[in-house]
């Protein structure tokens, strides 16, 4: 299990803390409203060391547990949620080599990634298979000492300023079950790799999410992770916790940033003749929203220490997604609601926490997917 000192993981909870009222609270709006990739602040988070947050210091990480990496994204995304995406896809990239790669993958890849010199995602989603990866259709045929990999990626974060991503082709098309033939590759990008249009979105502005387009696109075989074909699919699954935990974990930022803002517009603005907080029905409101917010961390980091014990916690980081990202665009709009009219305007931090919330319902499994992981597990466990 990993373990940090709790005097040092208070220190780094102040410096986090430090950085986001000084360096990303004052340029946030500027950064949303004009979807302008944040380069100045993604240079302060390699500094800071996020872009290897979970990385082992064997390898150049900092070695953050679960736990403490939950809680620094859920003080992130209080205040701005897209720019976790930015270290997050980068990690889970990251935690596939550390995790399911050889020694010497390890030792190339990891201090690079760590550092934040080379930086991507995880690319797995197609235009015709999300929730149901196993029906990818982009291939990977062995040509001598080299892959050949063809079709598209979309809906990548990082796709168009991260370089290098966690690519989930067939290995082996005609495979049954498809799971078998699928494999994953540490993907740079390269002759054959175009990046293909933006997509715009609702909300999590800033960070690029694009399409992937690979043409004859050939890699060494030692780019396969693991080096043994056929286990692309348990690999990515083995990732996919610690992404529903930082879903979750954006979930629980947004909700307590939502009730942040709404307690304090509702403490100063006044309605016949007191503050609106005191009015009973926006007091209901904050009191659930409150609860909410308070339930969803409490999921979240239960989820969390599951992982760090290294159990198997696919019930309990899809019970913290589900119920986290719900809390997130609930208190948003409750949060909204109470703002009337200003929190429509977007002169108001609420409409940018009320566009982002949308996404933790869907990133890393839809919520309906969730439900039925929590089901298949809550009845397994309990099964006499």
């Amino acid at each position: 299990m990993t373990k940090i000192d709790p005097a040092d993981e208070a220190q780094l909870f102040a410096t986090i803390d430090r950085w986001v009222e000084r360096e990303v609270r004052p340029r946030v709006k500027e950064f949303d409203h004009a979807d302008k990739w944040p380069a100045e602040i993604v240079e302060q988070m390699k500094e800071l060391g996020l872009f290897g947050a979970t990385v082992s210091p064997d390898y150049g990480g900092l070695g953050l547990p679960a736990t403490t990496y939950a809680q620094i994204v859920m003080k992130i995304s209080a205040v701005w949620m897209a720019i976790t995406g930015i270290f997050n896809s980068h990690l889970m990239l990251a935690l596939a080599v550390e995790k399911f790669g050889t020694e010497p993958q390890r030792r190339h890849w990891l201090p690079k990634f760590a550092s934040g010199e080379i930086r991507g995602g995880l690319a797995l989603t197609e235009p015709n298979a999300g929730t149901d990866l196993q029906a990818i259709r982009m291939t990977a045929r062995r040509d001598k000492g080299d892959y050949v990999i063809n079709g598209t990626k979309t809906w990548i974060s990082n796709g168009i300023e991260g370089s290098c991503f966690a690519l989930l082709v067939k290995t082996n098309p005609e495979a049954s079950p498809r799971y078998s033939g699928m494999s994953l590759f540490i993907a740079p990008k390269g002759p054959g790799f175009t990046v293909g249009r933006k997509l715009e979105k609702l909300g999590y502005k800033s960070i690029d999410s694009g399409e992937l387009i690979f043409q004859d696109y050939r890699i060494p075989a030692d780019h396969l992770i693991g080096e043994v074909e056929g286990r692309g699919f348990t690999q990515v699954a083995g990732g996919l916790e610690l992404g529903r935990i930082n879903v979750a974990a954006r979930g629980v930022g947004i909700a307590e940033g939502a009730l942040r803002l709404a307690t304090d517009y509702a403490q100063l603005r006044q309605t016949f003749g007191k503050p609106i907080i005191e009015h009973q029905a926006i007091a209901l409101k904050i009191g659930e929203m409150a609860t909410r917010a308070r339930a969803a961390r409490l999921l979240t980091l239960d989820a969390a220490q599951a992982f760090d014990r290294g159990d198997r916690c696919d019930m309990e980081a899809g019970m913290a997604k589900y119920f986290a990202s719900e809390a997130a665009l609930e208190n948003s709009t409750e949060s909204m609601r109470i703002h009337g009219a200003y929190g429509y305007s977007k002169e108001y931090d609420i409409e940018r926490l009320y566009r982002d919330a949308p996404l933790t319902c869907i990133g890393e499994g839809t919520n309906e997917m969730q439900r039925l992981i929590i089901a298949r597990q809550w009845a397994r466990r309990s099964a006499a």
